[in-house]
């Protein structure tokens, strides 16, 4: 992926992992002033080429003028489109710097000085610019007035009152928590920290407390889930492995810091918002706290599940294979029951984190019930807090403020569209399509895949690396990788049957937290009842259209493009082809070079993770990879101090420097075949179409986070920070450095280039 978008079980690359951060314009004065701003320029161009007398005359479309020059406009774009494209770099390129020494500083220093991070965001990037206009638009096709003439499919429908019920602030106030307390004490066992010394152990039951928090999706010692078999991409097969953590990553136990002072203070909050009894919830919070921070030391980081050995077994052997004294069996055969599953012993399981699992158990076995049954109501208290009256909310921003730097929540109907939209993507994106994808996208993409697709391939010939038998299957893998834009086949028809068929149990009414625990409960049930289910290769899975998003599914060897990413900066028809190929065209490259990584390249063309290249082939990868590793372990983020982890991040920096060079190469390839098409922006004309290209790319990095979030990142993202994505990549092309006129081992060009790809 482009981002990070995963779960911990099953493993697919994302481009990005966007966010909304800003506040959203009224769309009548939005378009008002799109009509002023639109008129003004056509005078302002009119004027400046008809009338000017001096060299050059100057069009303001923002903060920033941009130069025309009177004589010699043909090699101009003077297009709206164009116009507003050469503001948006001029109000970001820093001419101060040389591009040589530091690219992201000359693509992104003028941006990052007058950038601010909004008050209910940790940071501020492309990604989550455009993923706050997509989830503007989705509120206001949600909210907006159905005709009387309109005939809308139940799923529209329902969608559409999962998000009134979201919104209704008066509503979720007026109807408080009992229906969640009363699902912990009629369903869960109670929570002890409210109960104090009147909680009844004996009725604790770890298997039956996992299975119903389960059927809720809520996994926290253990995760289970549904997914292709990676022997055998045909079948689904059961996944286990890892729960999370409430403090994301096992780092924040090991020292006291005010981080871990303030979740402990979010957990007493809580408590004391529901309970008088304040006899024993210090004690009890400081054993929720012990337990976790226990068995912490036990869970994976990102960096470590690196080509980790999975164990594989069949139902029937699971428990020689676990070897503990928690009953995985049992565990597996109730929470699979849910979704009218029968397990039967051929029935094949995947471990991931074995050690963890057995490690864990043991842990459980040496704590009191109520420790256990505490802190696992926490967790689904921490899950279920969004959807509770405000006060509550109000409590976990005050932790946020300290985890996270978010100083205050984002506006309601924002989290409603997101909400809906994660449970119900391809309803709420067959509104959202219809109404904002232009399908040009579709056939210019296409048009450049192949482009890339065959650069690649050529690519692939010309490795020094690669012996003659790994170079052809690697070739034909390529060669059948598909595609996915925009969004599923026929969601754009007036066949709604499969789009009703999908959401045909989704049925809402008023009540918001009834709403959630509904929603919520189908999705876990569908996550297990898809066991018995035939695999199907189209379906859109880990991605809605509406997400900003590209990815790569190795199973299924193929790379999706969301409709929402098909747009500018990615993506323009109106633009000049410099700027979609440094834009989508590396997204494009990014998800094909994913299919070829160090989890990629352990999958054949049709998806199953078996070994496909020779000994030597394989062995002169990890060679290669290790420069890049080594390349990325040696990056400081100045910012806070601390270095990039090269073996965490690698996969996403192999794609990054493969995708870049790809679609450089593309459009090189398309310019000699298409020549003399591509016209200067506006203000900009010093620089050739080869460094807009970069120009592009550099620009869509440009990004500005607080402190924590850069930790944060730091400990559990894939990715490496959007500085380094930049300069990681260019450093190691020889093309950047022909382009910019720079010289190996200035500023930001290697000496010695990291090649994989």
């Amino acid at each position: 992926m482009i981002n990070t978008s995963t779960e911990s079980i099953i493993r697919t690359t994302s481009f990005n992992q966007p966010s909304s951060k800003q506040k959203r314009l009224p769309i009548l004065l939005s378009i008002l002033f799109g009509i002023i701003a639109g008129l003004f320029l056509i005078v302002v161009i009119i004027l400046a080429i008809l009338f000017g007398h001096e060299k050059n005359k100057t069009i303001r479309y923002s903060t920033t003028p941009v130069e025309i020059p009177v004589n010699g406009t043909n090699d101009l774009c003077l297009s709206p489109y164009c116009i507003k494209a050469a503001n948006y770099f001029l109000d970001s390129i820093d001419e101060s710097v040389d591009p040589c020494e530091n690219f992201y500083q000359f693509s992104c220093g003028n941006w990052i000085k007058n950038a601010k991070i909004p008050e209910d965001a940790n940071s501020h990037n492309t990604f989550e610019i455009m993923q706050l206009e997509v989830n503007n638009d989705i509120i206001d096709l949600l909210s907006s007035p159905v005709s009387n003439e309109t005939i809308e499919p139940n799923a529209i429908g329902n969608a559409r009152r999962l998000f009134s019920s979201c919104i209704n602030e008066e509503a979720i106030e007026e109807e408080g928590i009992d229906v969640i307390l009363s699902f912990i004490n009629t369903e869960l066992g109670g929570w002890p920290i409210l109960q104090g010394s009147t909680w009844d152990s004996s009725t604790f039951d770890l298997t039956n407390l996992l299975t119903k928090l389960g059927q809720y999706n809520v996994f926290t010692l253990y995760y289970v889930g549904t997914y292709p078999d990676e022997k055998n991409s045909s079948s689904y097969c059961i996944y286990m492995g890892q729960g999370s953590l409430g403090l994301s990553d096992r780092s924040y136990y090991i020292n006291e810091t005010g981080i871990t002072q303030a979740y402990r203070q979010y957990m007493k909050n809580i408590a004391l918002a529901l309970t008088n009894d304040t006899s024993i919830i210090d004690n009890d919070i400081n054993d929720i706290f012990e337990f976790e921070k226990t068995i912490s030391q036990y869970f994976w980081t990102p960096a470590e599940q690196y080509d980790q050995i999975q164990d594989r077994t069949n139902f029937s052997n699971l428990s020689s294979t676990m070897n503990t004294t928690f009953n995985f069996t049992d565990y597996l055969q109730r929470i699979y029951r849910f979704g009218n599953v029968s397990l039967i012993d051929t029935d094949i399981v995947t471990l991931t984190e074995l050690a963890m699992l057995r490690n864990v158990s043991m842990i459980i076995d040496q704590q009191s019930s109520r420790t256990i049954q505490n802190y696992l109501i926490w967790r689904f208290m921490m899950n279920m807090i969004e959807s509770m009256p405000k006060k509550f909310r109000n409590i976990k921003q005050e932790f946020k403020k300290i985890y996270d730097g978010i100083t205050s929540q984002k506006p309601r109907s924002i989290k409603c569209a997101t909400f809906v939209t994660r449970n119900m993507g391809l309803a709420v994106s067959k509104l959202y399509i219809g109404k904002h994808f232009d399908k040009t996208a579709h056939k210019e993409s296409t048009e450049m895949i192949q482009y890339i697709r065959s650069i690649f391939t050529d690519m692939i010939n010309q490795s020094i690396w690669m012996d003659s038998i790994s170079k052809n299957v690697a070739i034909e893998k390529i060669r059948v990788m598909s595609q996915r834009i925009g969004y599923p086949d026929g969601l754009d028809s007036d066949n709604i049957t499969d789009l009703e068929k999908i959401y045909e149990e989704y049925n809402f009414n008023s009540s918001y937290i009834q709403n959630v625990f509904t929603i919520i409960r189908l999705a876990a049930k569908h996550k297990f009842q898809i066991l018995r289910e035939p695999i199907n290769r189209k379906a859109w899975t880990y991605l809605n259209p509406t997400d900003v998003n590209a990815n790569y599914r190795p199973w299924f060897n193929d790379i999706t493009l969301t409709a929402a990413i098909l747009r500018s900066p990615f993506f323009n028809k109106d633009a000049p082809k410099y700027l979609n190929y440094g834009g989508i065209g590396m997204v494009i490259g990014h998800e094909f070079t994913h299919g070829f990584d160090s989890i990629g390249r352990q999958f054949d063309k049709d998806g199953n993770r078996i070994p496909w290249w020779t000994n030597e082939t394989i062995n002169a990868f990890n060679e290669q990879k290790k420069c890049v590793i080594e390349q990325y372990n040696n990056y400081t983020v100045a910012q806070i101090d601390m270095k990039i982890n090269g073996e965490q991040t690698q996969d996403e920096n192999i794609a990054d420097n493969g995708g870049l060079k790809e679609a450089f190469l593309a459009y090189e390839k398309w310019a000699q075949t298409n020549p003399n098409i591509d016209k200067k922006l506006p203000g900009l004309a010093k620089y050739s179409a080869e460094q807009m290209f970069f120009l592009n790319f550099g620009k869509i990095w440009c990004s500005k986070s607080k402190d924590q979030s850069e930790k944060n990142d730091l400990l559990i993202n894939v990715h490496s920070p959007g500085e380094f994505r930049v300069i990681g990549s260019i450093s190691n092309l020889v093309e950047f450095d022909r382009v910019f006129g720079c010289k190996p081992g200035q500023g930001n060009s290697r000496i010695n280039k990291c090649l994989v790809w």
